[in-house]
């Protein structure tokens, strides 16, 4: 699939009439003789070709004047995966408005952020998505709104805020106009909660939520997914205090641009089950998004998988596991320093060596349901501390004080709106950063799926056995046939080891 597939009607209509879920997130259907929105894998009855337009963005349609589809939702699809598979300023602007960027700042904080002017922006924005970045951060605050009415029961007022609505007027304005119900009436829509409180299992709509003040969703993916890695890897590289693995979930404490977080993430056969405590609500949308770039559940895996499995080596790995995602952070700078805690060391000393950092400089948090104890540390309370304190050579202590000092001071950014190749660069010209931590960085930091690590000894290992080039230059020569997907053939490659992180923890 490749950009601009609402353009393709032949296409669009033969994905509505199979109801192929699979193309969730890439396009909107809107429906000329309902009013309506849906998504291609809607349940209903599809309308005639000739009643339906196509458009880029949920937002899109709003802007032409269809409200969502109460069957399908499809303001709960996965995301496109264009915005996690590209680093072109489209992209960036759409993983910067995902992280709540235009609520806090203006659409002149998200062009500052991109380095372009807000004219730019705006202009692009509608070209590509049919809308620009109110309207695309207008819909996600009717989303969020619309999340918090089905699972809390908060007051409206407090909803409309949470959400990032200026107003109640505003907040009951666009629920009604993009739901075509008031606030009241969705949630007079909702099941009664009883004591164990559970209501209709659809994507986006809650579970449970057992504790008071957490909220509970599912995080829907296209399939398959395989989570064995992806938990594998973050439950075996955990950082104790900040993450662990207790009663089937991995959770983590959460830095948020209003306070801070816990979210536990719980694999199931055909969503992730998300269960978040917020010390602000405000901070709802922020947590899901990154949640769910960590997880990588917007990813396409049928074109990653497909396209590995030309390669006659890949293809059993493949067949053997498929959708293979990769495991990301939901703290870009906590990643690169935990990148260079790990260099030449085990993952077991990696660990020792950032909860060292957890228990003396980060801060602490209360978790009553489980061992949670700190946020990780902020590039300023590292940048902070003595280079004597750091028990680790020099030459690493030179490199992680240097590191730090760079994203205390905001001279080095690694955030949604990053630039690969330019970021790539910048690491590499500090010290101690290699081929092997910028790509690692790059992968699992900044989300190129393109990231390959043929230094790595674990893909080394994997090329040997499997018959494949094992020098770096000759095994990035072959690996030329797997872009754009390299990243995601590591996680094969990586698979075929024993090691913790490729399976799910028992």
């Amino acid at each position: 699939m490749q950009n601009g597939m609402h353009t393709d009607r032949e296409r669009c209509v033969r994905a509505v009439q199979s109801k192929d879920a699979r193309f969730d997130g890439w396009f909107f259907t809107a429906v000329l003789t309902t009013g309506i929105y849906c998504r291609p894998s809607c349940p209903v009855v599809p309308p005639k070709p000739e009643n339906m337009t196509f458009h880029p963005s949920a937002a899109a349609c709003q802007q032409a004047g269809f409200r969502a589809c109460k069957r399908c939702r499809p303001d709960t699809s996965p995301g496109s995966p264009e915005w996690n598979q590209r680093a072109d300023l489209v992209a960036r602007a759409m993983r910067l408005i995902a992280d709540g960027v235009v609520d806090r700042d203006g659409v002149p904080g998200l062009a500052a952020r991109l380095g372009y002017s807000s004219r730019q922006v705006e202009r692009q924005l509608l070209a590509e998505l049919g809308a620009g970045p109110l309207a695309l951060a207008r819909a996600q605050r009717a989303q969020t709104a619309r999340l918090l009415i089905e699972t809390t029961a908060l007051p409206m007022a407090e909803i409309a805020f949470a959400a990032g609505f200026s107003s109640i007027r505003t907040f009951n304005d666009t629920v009604r106009e993009v739901y075509a119900l008031s606030p009241s009436e969705l949630r007079t829509r909702i099941p009664k909660r009883s004591a164990t409180p559970r209501t209709r299992a659809t994507p986006g709509n809650p579970e449970t939520s057992p504790a008071p003040g957490a909220i509970s969703l599912r995080l829907p993916f296209r399939t398959p997914l395989n989570p064995d890695n992806l938990f594998g890897h973050l439950a075996a590289t955990a950082v104790p205090g900040v993450e662990e693995w207790r009663d089937g979930a991995y959770r983590r404490t959460l830095r948020l641009p209003y306070g801070h977080g816990i979210v536990a993430l719980t694999p199931q056969p055909d969503h992730i089950a998300c269960r978040l405590v917020l010390g602000d609500l405000r901070d709802l949308p922020v947590a899901i998004s990154r949640c769910r770039r960590m997880l990588d559940l917007d990813a396409d895996p049928v074109a990653v998988d497909d396209q590995l499995r030309t390669d006659p080596v890949l293809a059993p790995l493949v067949d053997k596991a498929p959708g293979r995602r990769v495991p990301r952070t939901v703290d870009e700078a906590e990643f690169a320093v935990r990148a260079v805690l790990g260099q030449q060391v085990s993952t077991a000393a990696s660990r020792t060596h950032a909860a060292r950092l957890v228990i003396a400089h980060g801060e602490p948090v209360d978790d009553p349901e489980g061992g949670l104890t700190h946020l990780f540390p902020a590039p300023q309370a590292l940048a902070a501390l003595s280079p004597e304190s750091l028990a680790m050579p020099r030459t690493r202590r030179t490199t992680f004080t240097t590191l730090v000092r760079h994203l205390a001071d905001g001279t080095l950014h690694l955030g949604a709106e990053s630039d690969w190749q330019e970021t790539r660069a910048r690491l590499l010209s500090l010290p101690g950063f290699g081929p092997w931590t910028v790509d690692v960085v790059a992968m699992r930091a900044l989300g190129d799926p393109d990231a390959f690590l043929p230094t790595d000894l674990g893909i080394r290992r994997a090329a040997r056995e499997l018959g494949l080039p094992s020098t770096p230059a000759a095994l990035t020569a072959r690996a030329a046939a797997w872009r754009p997907w390299r990243a995601y053939a590591v996680q094969y490659l990586w698979a075929t080891d024993s090691h913790p992180i490729n399976f799910l923890p028992v």
